[in-house]
């Protein structure tokens, strides 16, 4: 009976998360869906240094986060984290697949976390690869991801 348990537990479609995607990883599950292929060397070099020069902007016009440990989720990482605004958040992935406030949509995706993440959010963000992030007004406050292995 234990064991039977521990494997549902591994089948659990939907993860709770407190960091969410790497930029490049939203680009190329884009890509991949808008071109039936992955980029190419040239092709993500070139994503790399827009990006790089769009955090660059506003690291530039954000001195405060430039100077804060925040600024390694933007110049390395590449990663969105909780606590970041919509517009950091837009800055590293791009817009959402899709927006809704919708309470039904929002516990849907959340699945069994719907009552520690309904407890903040007020609007939920789509991304490729099943990622969905919440927001609490302009602040990212929780994440969630389906279909994918047990993050690490």
């Amino acid at each position: 009976m234990v064991l039977g348990g521990c494997a549902s537990i591994n089948e659990v479609p939907v993860q709770r998360a407190t960091v969410g995607p790497r930029a490049d990883s939203i680009y190329n599950a884009r890509f991949v869906r808008g071109y039936a292929r992955l980029p190419t060397f040239d092709e993500t070099a070139k994503f790399r240094d827009d990006l790089a020069g769009r955090v660059s902007d506003y690291l530039t016009t954000h001195p405060a986060i430039a100077t804060s440990p925040r600024a390694s989720q933007f110049r390395f990482e590449r990663r969105v984290d909780l606590g970041m605004s919509k517009e950091e958040v837009t800055l590293l992935l791009g817009a959402p697949d899709a927006v809704t406030a919708d309470p039904e949509r929002m516990k849907a995706s959340a699945d069994i976390f719907w009552p520690e993440v309904s407890k903040q959010a007020k609007e939920m963000w789509t991304y490729p690869s099943g990622w969905s992030l919440y927001f609490d007004a302009d602040r990212l406050v929780d994440i969630t991801v389906k279909g994918k292995p047990p993050i690490e």
